[in-house]
């Protein structure tokens, strides 16, 4: 099967070349409102099926589409991507000096008709407590704006402020890819 990412991320694109995988980029704005009532893991997966449901009706049926979200949430509040540098000023101040979690939601659409398979993953993230001068430098010096919770593992504020995970360091920067690989042979769409 023909893989198909239905996603902008950098991140995302660079683990699916990461673990062998030829796929192809399709991209269309997608709205990523959900229901107030949903909660955590829930979210991730809604808002990939809503992503993946915006593409359905153009899949071959050789093709295997692949959406994904990353929420973070701090208790129940979920917190997308920052509108602003003081948004994400904002975010990283409640962030720091606590734990929260971060949830991938995944939908694999397959183009033949069979039904999609969507799961979300979770991890927790513990931040070391930051400063307001730390928390200011990576801001004004790196790029928060495009990612939820404000901050990648992967750069300047996860090399320094993250003191310890439980569960996938991949599932933060976008993408479970251990659960996407065993989903993919599921489907036999995998090596």
């Amino acid at each position: 099967m023909k893989l198909i990412l239905a996603s902008g991320s950098p991140r995302r694109r660079q683990l699916l070349t990461d673990m062998g995988l030829a796929y192809e980029i399709r991209l269309r704005e997608v709205n990523e409102s959900f229901p107030p009532a949903l909660r955590r893991a829930a979210v991730a997966e809604y808002l990939a099926r809503r992503k993946a449901a915006a593409y359905r009706a153009d899949l071959a049926p050789d093709e295997l589409l692949l959406t994904a979200d990353t929420i973070v949430c701090l208790g129940d509040d979920v917190l997308n991507k920052p509108a602003d540098a003081a948004e994400a000023r904002a975010m990283l101040a409640r962030l720091q000096g606590r734990a929260h979690q971060v949830y991938t939601g995944v939908c694999l659409l397959p183009g033949d008709g069979r039904p999609p398979v969507v799961f979300a993953d979770e991890t927790t993230v513990h931040f070391r407590p930051l400063s307001a001068e730390e928390i200011a430098f990576y801001v004004a010096r790196y790029q928060p704006l495009d990612k939820a919770g404000a901050y990648g593992a992967q750069d300047w504020l996860g090399l320094v402020g993250i003191d310890r995970l439980e569960g996938s360091y991949f599932n933060v920067m976008g993408l479970p890819t251990h659960r996407v690989w065993a989903a993919l042979q599921a489907l036999g769409a995998g090596l």
